[in-house]
């Protein structure tokens, strides 16, 4: 993938955690744990996934963002009365405390990056959301993953990220059924495909906006 301002502004901060708080231990949270938030404090995610969501008062979960490397995770990012946070992978963190961020500017600055970044994530994630067909609604999410969170390789853009056909029907809005369909019509069409360590594998041809659906299939939207 292209090197991009965020991946610049991810590096920035990354070095300066190492020069500040190189003594400091990370935590570790295997896959599928709730990951605790305090109000006083913060975590960035040094390695892995974290999923957030809400649970409306029907039961039903929505997925409400999806966190990566060096990206920020706080309760004071939220106004929502239901948030939680859930390790999707294997993820290391490093707790700082509000206090310790006020007293650097430095450190002040970067974080401030860093939460632009996240609420123009939020706001790629949304946008998606609007869009009235379902199909557009799967390609668009799984590109957004691919540009987010991918790694160029020779067989396409790996996606360290597994999330269950049911996750996915949550976030879009859709039936598990409808987008296990979609998938199957990608694979056929060797647009989307999953290894054998299970994660996810795009074709680049999968963020062209010119890709015309219809041509793999997509007349029922």
């Amino acid at each position: 993938m292209p090197h991009s301002y965020r991946e610049t502004q991810k590096e920035s901060l990354r070095t300066l955690l190492e020069e500040l708080y190189q003594e400091r231990n990370l935590w570790h949270y295997r896959a599928g744990r709730v990951i605790p938030l305090c109000w006083d404090e913060v975590w960035i995610i040094y390695r892995g996934m974290v999923q957030v969501q809400t649970i409306h008062p029907s039961g039903d979960e929505s997925i409400i963002s999806l966190i990566g490397p060096m990206m920020p995770l706080a309760q004071k990012f939220t106004a929502l009365e239901s948030y939680e946070t859930y390790a999707l992978s294997d993820v290391d963190l490093l707790r700082l405390r509000w206090k310790d961020i006020q007293e650097s500017p430095r450190l002040s600055m970067e974080m401030n990056e860093l939460l632009t970044l996240r609420l123009r994530h939020t706001e790629s994630l949304l946008a998606l959301l609007g869009r009235r067909y379902i199909g557009d609604r799967l390609v668009g999410f799984l590109g957004f993953l691919a540009r987010e969170f991918g790694q160029q390789t020779p067989d396409g853009i790996f996606i360290d990220i597994h999330l269950t056909h049911q996750q996915i029907a949550n976030v879009l809005g859709t039936t598990r059924v409808t987008v296990t369909r979609f998938l199957g019509i990608l694979r056929q069409a060797s647009l989307f495909w999953v290894g054998e360590d299970r994660r996810w594998h795009v074709s680049p041809q999968l963020l062209d906006s010119s890709l015309d659906l219809s041509d793999f299939g997509f007349s029922e939207r």
